[in-house]
């Protein structure tokens, strides 16, 4: 037996180092608010429009030889400076809560969102990239699970944040399990950890769901990928959040931190402009919310928002099969990209 409840650990091919820890010893119970907390059994899943979901099985580097940590324990990412950071470069799933306002540089998204109404999750299919990322940047794709109240000029927002990250956050917020706040229960998934199923331009394309859901008894907010559920962020830790959400995003995002007069070259999605569609460019789709009665339901007449277009677009569109999706992304700066577009 290791210290600090660790139980064992092993080491990822890409050289990512996992320990195996007592599952009430994680770090969620740092937290002064859940000290005495008892871990509890997942809620119904949510019930209707498109259940199914796409299989997490062997979709992270570490557990491909069918690795996992044992009963009562979960994985943790170690790094070498005490799991403040993640290690650059990597392709890195399930971001976590974060208010992240002192993260240098200039963030843009590409965005359909739902505002302004009483949502208790969402889900989506993320298509999965490896995205060229300038040194200090990164590229990510996700869904924003928010409620956000405004007070005169004061703003205050809690959001619950999933998708996949290529590069890493480095200075502030919290990601993964890298502080307190996100109960894990499950041993067989690794927040943080490199994914080995990355589409490729014109060729096979991979993708995994991601499902946030509010359990109508407790008031925890419930998160599920692939046909995992992974754990559960405690309501007491997310006052703006206790009762609903009001709103819904789903889209790319990058920061350009370098100098003013130049646009960054980091990609968002594949690096390609989302007019180039299937197997060239990266999509989000079936975007569902979750409504009062734990039922899924189509997004509402989504909003869709991109800052500069030259650099980063979106295409939308609906199908029976794909339900509310789009395309989205691009290479960043290019002829049309410039400092104009800062």
């Amino acid at each position: 037996m290791f210290g600090c409840g660790k139980f064992k650990f092993q080491q990822s091919p890409d050289g990512d180092i996992i320990d195996c820890v007592m599952i009430h010893k994680q770090p969620a119970f740092n937290h002064p608010l859940l000290k005495g907390h008892k871990l509890l059994d997942p809620p119904e899943l949510p019930k209707g429009h498109n259940q199914t979901s796409i299989s997490s099985d062997n979709f992270q580097l570490w557990s491909l030889s069918g690795e996992s940590c044992p009963d009562k324990t979960i994985p943790i990412l170690r790094n070498i400076n005490d799991d403040i950071m993640s290690k650059a470069s990597s392709h890195n799933i399930f971001k976590r809560e974060s208010i992240n306002n002192d993260v240098r540089g200039r963030h843009e998204y590409v965005l359909a969102k739902v505002n302004d109404d009483v949502f208790y999750g969402g889900k989506a299919i993320f298509n999965v990239w490896a995205p060229h990322v300038e040194q200090n940047e990164f590229s990510l794709a996700q869904m924003w699970v928010a409620s956000v109240s405004t007070s005169g000029t004061e703003q205050n927002l809690n959001t619950l944040e999933v998708g996949w990250q290529a590069d890493a956050y480095k200075t502030t917020g919290c990601y993964n399990l890298k502080c307190s706040g996100f109960v894990q229960i499950n041993n067989k998934i690794l927040l943080g950890g490199t994914l080995t199923k990355i589409s490729t331009y014109n060729g096979i394309q991979f993708a995994f769901t991601a499902l946030v859901w509010k359990d109508s008894k407790t008031k925890n907010w419930w998160l599920r990928i692939g046909t995992d559920i992974i754990g559960y962020w405690p309501s007491s830790l997310f006052p703006l959040l206790k009762n609903y959400a009001n709103s819904v995003h789903f889209g790319g995002e990058i920061v350009d931190d370098g100098p003013a007069w130049t646009h960054t070259s980091t990609q968002m999605g594949s690096g390609h402009f989302a007019h180039e569609g299937f197997r060239r460019a990266a999509y989000i789709r079936k975007l569902q919310v979750v409504d009062s009665n734990n039922y899924l339901n189509p997004v509402p007449y989504p909003e869709f928002d991109t800052r500069h277009q030259n650099c980063y677009d979106i295409k939308h569109g609906i199908t029976k099969l794909w339900g509310n999706y789009f395309y989205y992304g691009g290479p960043g700066r290019n002829g049309q990209c410039n400092k104009g577009n800062k």
